[in-house]
């Protein structure tokens, strides 16, 4: 049986207090934390796993839209 495979952008926020926020920004809704980097890699997979479970029926295709990070900088 063939498995789908999608690809999202997360992006992580390290918290002044320690740990990582993260948000998946083409999924809206769907973020999580965790006390290192590698627990809130491991904590956004399960929120994306779990997001596309719940919305499944909805969800298809051309919903998804390619997305890549890239830093800008502001001179001021």
């Amino acid at each position: 049986m063939k498995q789908k495979v999608f690809e999202y952008s997360a992006v992580f926020q390290e918290e002044k207090k320690g740990g990582y926020s993260v948000w998946v920004p083409a999924l809206p809704g769907c973020a999580s934390q965790g006390e290192s980097f590698e627990a809130a890699l491991e904590n956004i997979k399960e929120a994306i796993e779990l997001y596309l479970e719940d919305k499944r029926q909805d969800y298809n295709d051309e919903d998804f839209k390619k997305q890549f990070v890239i830093p800008v900088k502001i001179y001021a």
